[in-house]
C-alpha cells in the first residue's frame, strides 16, 4: 500500500512540475516530449487534483487559465480513465449525451461551415461568402446556452466536491471565447474590415473553442461521471431544464427509471432541512433568522395581505417610505387605510381574488423621493389566491442613473 501511495505522490510531482514547467516558458514540444517518457496515461482525477494542489499553493487560477490550451495539447491522447466511469454518452437526454451531442454540432458548424465560407472570403472577399460567414458565426453565438448550462450547473456539483480549480480555469477560458466571438461579430457587422486582423481573431477562437471541446469530452465528462451520484444526475437534469440548449435539442427527455430512490431521497432531506428548523422552497431551503435578515435587506419595502385580508407580515428596515407599526398586524386592510382610499384599495384586491388582474402600479411624488408602489397577486403552483404583496420602493436614483458603472468604489 505505501509503494502505490508513494508512486501516486512521485506521479503527481511529476505532472505538476511539467505545468509548472510550461508555466516558466519550456515549449509544448519540449513538455510533451518529457510527459510521454514519464506517464504512459494519466486519469482525469489526477489532472483535477494537480490543479487543485497548484491553486493551494499559491500558483493563481489565472496562471493556470494561460495554460490551459497548453493542457489539452500535452495531456490530448495520453488520457485514460484509470477509474471505470459511467458512459451516459448515449443514453438520450442525459446532461452528458446533451452535452456531447452539443459539442458535435458546435464541430460540424465550425468544420462544415464556417472554416468553408472563411477560406473563400479571405481568397476572394464578396459579399456572398461574407453573408454566410457572418450568419455562421451568429449561428456559433447559441455557445452561450452550453456554456451558462456547464457553469452553473455542472460547475456548482463539482464544487459541492471539493473540486474548484478545473472549473475556475474552464470558465476563465469560457470568457475568453465569448469575448472573441463577440469582436468577431462586431467585425464582421462593420463596412469597413481588415481582413489580416479579422482573420487572426477566427483563427484564434476557433482554436479554443475546439480545444474546449476536447476538455469537455475528455476532462470534464469523466471527471463528472466518476464523481457525480445517480440523484445529483437527477439534479442536475432538472437544473438544465432552466437553460436553452445549442445548435441541437434531445431527441425525447431522460426517463428516470428509479423514481422511488429519487422521491425517498427527497423525503429523507426534506425531514432533514425541517429537524434543522429551515424552510424549504422551490429552490432551496433558509433558516426563519435568515428569511427574516432576507426580507429586511431587500432594496424595498414589502407588505403582505392574506387572502382574508388580514395584515400579516411586513418588512422593517430603517428606511421605511411608509411607516407601519405592529398593531397593524392582523389587522384589515381595508381598515388600514383612509376612507377616501379605501375603494381603491378594495378593487385591487378583489380583481386579484377574482383573476381578473395579476399586477397594478402606482407612482407618486413624496416630498424629494419619486415613490413606485406595486401590487401583485401572490398565487400558488395551481393558481390559487394566497394574498396581495405590496412592494414600494423610492426609485429616483435609478431614474438618476447615466452612463455605465462596471468597476468598484475604492
Amino acid at each position: 500500500m505505501s509503494e502505490f501511495i508513494n508512486n501516486s505522490e512521485h506521479r503527481q510531482e511529476k505532472l505538476k512540475e511539467i505545468i509548472k514547467q510550461l508555466h516558466h516558458g519550456k515549449t509544448v514540444d519540449e513538455v510533451k516530449a518529457e510527459f510521454e517518457k514519464h506517464f504512459g496515461n494519466v486519469s482525469t482525477t489526477e489532472i483535477s487534483q494537480i490543479e487543485q494542489t497548484l491553486v493551494k499553493e499559491g500558483l493563481p487560477v489565472e496562471e493556470i487559465q494561460r495554460l490551459c490550451d497548453v493542457h489539452a495539447s500535452v495531456f490530448k491522447g495520453s488520457i485514460s480513465d484509470i477509474h471505470a466511469t459511467k458512459d451516459y454518452s448515449k443514453v438520450i437526454g442525459h446532461p452528458v449525451n446533451i452535452l456531447m451531442e452539443e459539442n458535435k454540432a458546435i464541430e460540424k458548424l465550425i468544420e462544415e461551415e464556417i472554416k468553408p465560407h472563411a477560406n473563400k472570403y479571405f481568397e476572394k472577399p464578396n459579399p456572398n461568402s461574407h453573408l454566410m460567414l457572418r450568419i455562421g458565426f451568429e449561428r456559433l453565438m447559441e455557445i452561450e446556452h452550453h456554456y451558462a448550462r456547464k457553469e452553473n450547473v455542472f460547475f456548482p456539483f463539482l464544487e459541492k466536491h471539493g473540486i474548484t480549480a478545473p472549473p475556475k480555469v474552464m470558465w476563465g477560458v469560457d470568457d475568453e471565447i465569448r469575448a472573441e466571438l463577440k469582436e468577431v461579430n462586431r467585425i464582421l457587422g462593420t463596412a469597413d474590415i481588415d481582413n489580416d486582423d479579422l482573420k487572426e481573431k477566427i483563427d484564434s477562437v476557433l482554436e479554443k473553442i475546439i480545444e474546449m471541446i476536447f476538455k469537455e469530452n475528455n476532462i470534464l465528462i469523466p471527471l463528472m461521471s466518476d464523481t457525480f451520484s445517480f440523484y445529483e444526475w437527477i439534479q442536475i437534469d432538472e437544473a438544465s431544464e432552466e437553460y436553452d440548449y445549442c445548435l441541437v435539442k434531445p431527441l425525447h427527455p431522460w426517463k428516470m427509471e428509479n423514481k422511488e430512490e429519487l422521491e425517498k431521497k427527497k423525503t429523507e432531506e426534506a425531514k432533514k432541512k425541517a429537524i434543522d428548523g429551515e424552510v424549504e422552497f422551490d429552490a432551496g431551503s433558509l433558516s426563519p433568522k435568515e428569511i427574516n435578515a432576507i426580507f429586511n435587506t431587500l432594496p424595498v419595502d414589502i407588505t403582505f395581505v392574506d387572502s382574508n385580508n388580514k395584515v400579516k407580515y411586513f418588512s422593517q428596515d430603517e428606511d421605511r417610505i411608509f411607516q407601519r407599526p405592529k398593531s397593524i398586524i392582523g389587522r384589515d386592510v381595508g381598515l388600514c387605510h383612509p376612507p377616501s382610499s379605501v375603494h381603491v384599495v378594495d378593487k385591487i384586491v378583489e380583481s386579484f381574488r377574482s383573476g381578473k388582474k395579476d399586477h397594478e402600479d402606482f407612482w407618486i411624488q413624496r416630498g424629494d423621493l419619486f415613490v413606485l408602489i406595486r401590487y401583485y397577486a401572490v398565487r400558488d403552483h395551481e393558481g390559487n389566491y394566497l394574498g396581495t404583496l405590496e412592494v414600494t420602493q423610492n426609485i429616483k436614483p435609478l431614474r438618476d442613473l447615466e452612463g455605465e458603472k462596471r468597476l468598484l468604489d475604492e
